[in-house]
This record gives C-alpha cells, sequence and structure tokens, in this order.
C-alpha cells in the first residue's frame, strides 16, 4: 500500500478476526513502534503482547477489575476477544533534566499510531482502544506495570470482519491556523 494512501484513508475496525499478524509480521509492526519519534533515545516506552491463552489471561484481569469497580463483568470479559491479538503499549518515563515526561508519553502514544499503520500496511486491521481497564489499579497491578508505568493503549490486531466506512472528510481550515 501506498504511504500516502495509508495515511490519507486509515480507517479503525471495531471487529477483527484472523488471520492476524504473527511472527515476523508481528516482528516488523513492533519494529514500526521503536522508530517514533524520541527525543533523547530514551525509549520510554514497552510492549506486552497478547494471543492465543494471553487473550483469556486479560480477561480474567479484565473481569476482576470489572468486579472491583463495580462495572459489568461480562463486558469485560468479553473485551479481549475483539481481536486474535493485542499489543499493550506501555508508557515507562526515564528521569531526564531535558526530556519531560510528557514528552516521553507523547512518543508511547506515537509507538501505538505506527504500528497501526505499519499493520495496516500489511493488510491487516485494528483499532487502539483505553476505556476504563487502561486506567485500572488492578489491570496494571496485574500486568505487571511499576508504579511510574502507564497503559496508553491496547492495540487491537487482526483481520477486519467489516469493510471499513470511508473516512469522514474534514475542512483543513477547520484546523489550521496561521500567525
Amino acid at each position: 500500500m501506498d504511504a500516502l494512501e495509508l495515511l490519507l484513508n486509515r480507517q479503525s475496525c471495531a471487529r477483527l478476526a484472523g488471520p492476524s499478524p504473527e511472527g515476523t509480521e508481528l516482528e516488523t509492526i513492533w519494529q514500526a513502534g521503536l522508530r517514533v519519534p524520541d527525543h533523547g533515545g530514551l525509549h520510554p516506552w514497552r510492549f506486552i503482547h497478547v494471543s492465543g491463552e494471553g487473550l483469556d489471561r486479560l480477561s480474567e484481569i479484565f473481569s476482576a477489575a470489572a468486579l472491583n469497580d463495580g462495572s459489568d463483568v461480562e463486558k469485560a470479559k468479553l473485551m479481549p476477544y475483539r481481536a486474535p491479538v493485542i499489543t499493550i503499549v506501555v508508557s515507562s518515563p526515564r528521569d531526564h533534566d531535558k526530556v519531560p515526561q510528557i514528552e516521553q508519553l507523547l512518543s508511547a502514544g506515537c509507538c501505538v499510531q505506527a504500528m497501526q499503520m505499519c499493520a495496516q500496511a500489511l493488510g491487516y486491521n485494528g483499532i487502539w482502544r483505553t476505556g476504563a481497564m487502561a486506567y485500572s489499579k488492578i489491570v496494571n497491578e496485574e500486568l505487571g506495570l511499576l508504579d511510574h508505568e502507564s497503559v496508553v493503549g491496547f492495540l487491537y490486531l487482526g483481520a477486519a470482519m467489516s469493510k471499513a466506512k470511508k473516512p469522514r472528510q474534514h475542512s483543513i481550515s477547520d484546523f489550521v491556523s496561521s500567525i
């Protein structure tokens, strides 16, 4: 797929199925995540791979978090199964006197976007999800996050189960100004 076409027409797909990226394709996707803007070369992120039995474990974690929060346990239990593969992107900021934590968090967010674009270029689709589970103390603890770390997003990957709608066109003038 042409890079410009991809950038201008990318569309997330909420429901994904197999086939999904694996092996060298998955490594290529992760490699794209490592090529993002990174002030100071700090690499302030890490990835957690979830597939197969890992989806079952994530389902258990989400269920426990929902039970603790008083939210819909059945809904939470099904969340991981919306795609065959999930990469959880974790912001892991480093202490640095010239690179503020917000820049490091933004860099981790760029990882999600770069990996999603790479997956799309390889013929897959995906969706970047957050929601209550991304901010749950139980989820963070069960995933082994350290106190200074946070989930930036759950990148669900696979084949689109339905054709994506044509992207909405926006007027550039609504978003761009000059000084």
